[in-house]
C-alpha cells in the first residue's frame, strides 16, 4: 500500500485526508471531503483512508465502491419499498380466499381483479417476497450495509483508538469551536484540568497537550443499526426456506385423516369433529345484526383435532406408523401447537356431500323399484362399478361443484362436493351398449330421450369440512433480535454525543478547540463551566462568524 508523509514524520496510507497524527490537512487529498473548498474541516470519519475513494482499478475495488456508495444504498432500499407496496396491493397467492371459486392463481387474479389482477400475475407480483428477484434485491441491500459499514468502520476506529492529544494549528484553527489564549497560568491549566474530569470528560495529558474526550460509543450508533438491519434481511431471506418458514392451507373433512403439507409426511392430522355455534336469534344483543345478516351468525366454529407423527425410516411403500402427539379445540385465533408448528381455524365448509347413494329402476315402472344399487364415494369416487344384478355402471364425468358455463357446457368450480353432478355411462345386463344420463341435484336428464332405465338418488350422507391453517416461523426470533439491535443503535446515536476538547499549549498561551458529531449548544456549554474561573478565553463558533 503506498504511504504518504505528513511534515510531523508519520506515514499516513494513500487516501488520508488529515493526518494520522497531528491532524494536518494532506494536500492534494483535500478534494474528497470538500475540505478544499470550506474554511472549516469536514472531520467526517475524522479524515481517514477509505478504501471506496482510494482504490479504483481492479473489479473488486469496483464492486467495493459501488455497494459502499450511500445513494446505491438508497436506491436498493428505494426500490424494495416500491416492490412491496405493489405486492401488497392485491393478496399474495398464500393468501388468496379459502371461498374462492377458484383459487389457482392464473385464474383467480384475473376474475376478481380484472386486466390490472393479470398485469399483477404475469409481472409475478402475486408471489413477490418469496420471488428469486425479490430476494437478490433484498441480498443486494444486505451486501450495501456491510460493504458501506466496513468502508467507514474500520478505518475510523483505528482513527479514533489511536488519536494523539497534540494536533497541528492548523487543524485547531479550523475547528468549528475555537479560540487563542495568551499567558495562561499553570494554576488555570490545573484549573482546566479537574474541571474537564467533574464534566465526565475522559482526560489524556501528554506532555501539556491535553484530549479531553466523552461519549465516543455514541459514534457506533449507526453501525449497530447496520448490525440490526443485516439480521432482518438474513431473516428475510431465511423465512423464504422450508425449514425456518411454513405456512399451507388444507381443508379436513370430519373422520378424515390427511397428511398435514410443508411437513415432508412427518405429521398427520384427525379432524374428530366440527362444532358451529351461532348466536342466539331471540338475544336482543346480537338481533339486530342477524336481522341485517338474514341468516344464523357463526359465535364460535371449532375443529377437535388429533396431531399423528410417523415413525421414522417406514418401509417403501408400507403405510407409516403414528404416534398420536397432540390433541385439542382448534378455535378462531387459539391454534393447536406441537414441534414449531401452529395450526389455526381459517375456514369451514358446512353440510359438504360426503357420499350419495343411487338406484337404478325401469323408466316405465311407477313403483320405480331398485333393480340395482350403488353409493359413490364423492372425495374419492370410482370410475367403474359393477352391480349384483348385471348393470354396470361407467362415471364418464364427475363435478363435484356444478355450474353451467357461458357456452353451456358443465364444469366445476372448486374440487369440493358442494354441488355433485354426474354423467353416468349405464350398462344393462348382457350388453355392450350404454345409456347415457346426466343426473345432478334436482336434476335428471336423458342424453337419447331413449333410455329404458333410469338412475335415481336415494339417499345421501353430509359432513363438514374444516379450512386449516399450518404455520411455522422460525425466523421470528431473527426478526426480533434484528429490531432490538436496531433500537439499541437508535437510542445509542440518538441521546448521547461523542464530544472532544483539545487543548494545546503555544508561546505560554493556549490553543483551545472543540468538536462533537451534534449538540453544538451542548459542548459550548461544556466548555464554559470547564473554563470557570481561569483566564481562558471562550471559544467562538467560527460557523457563525463565517455565515
Amino acid at each position: 500500500m503506498k504511504k504518504m508523509k505528513c511534515d510531523c514524520g508519520h506515514m499516513n496510507p494513500e487516501g488520508t485526508i488529515l493526518c494520522e497524527a497531528c491532524g494536518k490537512p494532506i494536500e492534494g487529498n483535500q478534494h474528497i471531503e470538500g475540505n478544499d473548498e470550506k474554511n472549516l474541516l469536514n472531520m467526517r470519519y475524522d479524515g481517514t483512508a477509505r478504501r471506496s475513494q482510494t482504490y479504483n482499478k481492479s473489479i473488486v475495488d469496483k464492486i467495493w465502491s459501488f455497494f459502499s456508495s450511500v445513494k446505491v444504498g438508497v436506491w436498493l432500499i428505494f426500490i424494495a419499498l416500491v416492490s412491496s407496496a405493489i405486492g401488497s396491493i392485491f393478496p399474495q397467492e398464500i393468501y388468496i380466499p379459502a371461498d374462492a371459486p377458484n383459487r389457482a392463481p392464473e385464474f383467480f387474479y384475473e376474475d376478481r381483479y380484472g386486466i390490472l389482477g393479470l398485469i399483477y400475475y404475469q409481472l409475478g407480483f402475486h408471489h413477490l417476497y418469496s420471488s428469486w428477484w425479490y430476494m437478490i434485491l433484498i441480498g443486494l441491500i444486505g451486501v450495501s450495509l456491510v460493504i458501506a459499514s466496513l468502508d467507514r468502520f474500520v478505518p475510523l476506529f483505528k482513527a479514533l483508538r489511536h488519536q494523539k492529544a497534540k494536533r497541528h494549528e492548523s487543524f485547531l484553527s479550523r475547528q468549528r469551536l475555537y479560540s487563542k489564549s495568551d499567558n495562561v497560568s499553570t494554576e488555570d491549566l490545573k484549573t482546566l484540568k479537574e474541571n474537564l474530569k467533574k464534566q465526565r470528560y475522559k482526560v489524556r495529558d501528554e506532555n501539556g497537550y491535553i484530549l479531553a474526550e466523552k461519549g465516543r460509543f455514541s459514534r457506533w450508533g449507526p453501525y449497530v443499526n447496520h448490525i440490526g438491519l443485516i439480521i432482518i434481511l438474513i431473516a428475510a431471506i431465511l423465512r423464504s426456506t422450508p425449514f425456518f418458514y411454513t405456512n399451507e392451507y388444507v381443508w379436513v373433512r370430519e373422520g378424515e385423516q390427511l397428511v398435514i403439507p410443508g411437513t415432508d409426511g412427518e405429521y398427520y392430522i384427525e379432524n374428530q369433529d366440527f362444532i358451529l355455534e351461532t348466536y342466539d336469534e331471540n338475544d336482543e344483543r346480537f338481533r339486530d345484526a342477524i336481522s341485517l345478516e338474514g341468516a344464523d351468525v357463526p359465535s364460535n366454529y371449532q375443529t377437535d383435532v388429533t396431531i399423528y407423527k410417523a415413525e421414522d425410516n417406514p418401509l417403501p411403500g408400507a403405510e407409516a406408523e403414528l404416534n398420536q402427539i397432540a390433541e385439542g379445540s382448534i378455535r378462531m385465533n387459539h391454534p393447536v401447537k406441537f414441534d414449531g408448528y401452529s395450526v389455526y381455524q381459517s375456514g369451514y365448509q358446512a353440510n359438504e356431500f360426503e357420499k350419495m347413494s343411487f338406484k337404478i329402476h325401469k323408466n316405465d315402472d311407477p313403483e320405480e323399484e331398485a333393480l340395482d344399487t350403488f353409493t359413490i364415494n364423492l372425495t374419492d369416487p370410482e370410475s367403474d362399478y359393477q352391480l349384483e344384478n348385471g348393470f354396470r355402471v361407467e362415471l364418464r364425468n364427475y363435478y363435484p361443484d356444478y355450474f353451467l358455463q357461458d357456452d353451456g357446457t358443465p364444469a366445476s368450480e372448486t374440487n369440493y362436493p358442494r354441488n355433485p353432478a354426474f354423467v353416468m355411462f349405464v350398462y344393462p345386463p348382457d350388453s355392450d351398449t350404454p345409456e347415457i344420463s346426466f343426473l345432478g341435484i334436482g336434476k335428471n336428464i336423458d342424453a337419447s330421450g331413449e333410455n329404458q332405465y333410469n338412475v335415481g338418488i336415494t339417499d345421501f350422507e353430509m359432513r363438514d369440512a374444516s379450512g386449516l391453517t399450518v404455520r411455522k416461523d422460525y425466523s421470528l426470533p431473527f426478526f426480533g433480535l434484528g429490531a432490538a439491535i436496531f433500537m439499541i443503535g437508535v437510542i445509542q446515536g440518538m441521546y448521547w454525543q461523542h464530544r472532544r476538547i483539545w487543548v494545546n499549549p503555544k508561546d505560554g498561551g493556549l490553543l483551545l478547540a472543540a468538536h462533537t458529531n451534534k449538540n453544538w449548544y451542548g459542548v459550548k456549554k461544556d466548555i464554559e463551566k470547564v473554563i470557570s474561573g481561569t483566564t481562558i478565553k471562550n471559544v467562538a463558533d467560527q460557523q457563525e462568524i463565517n455565515d
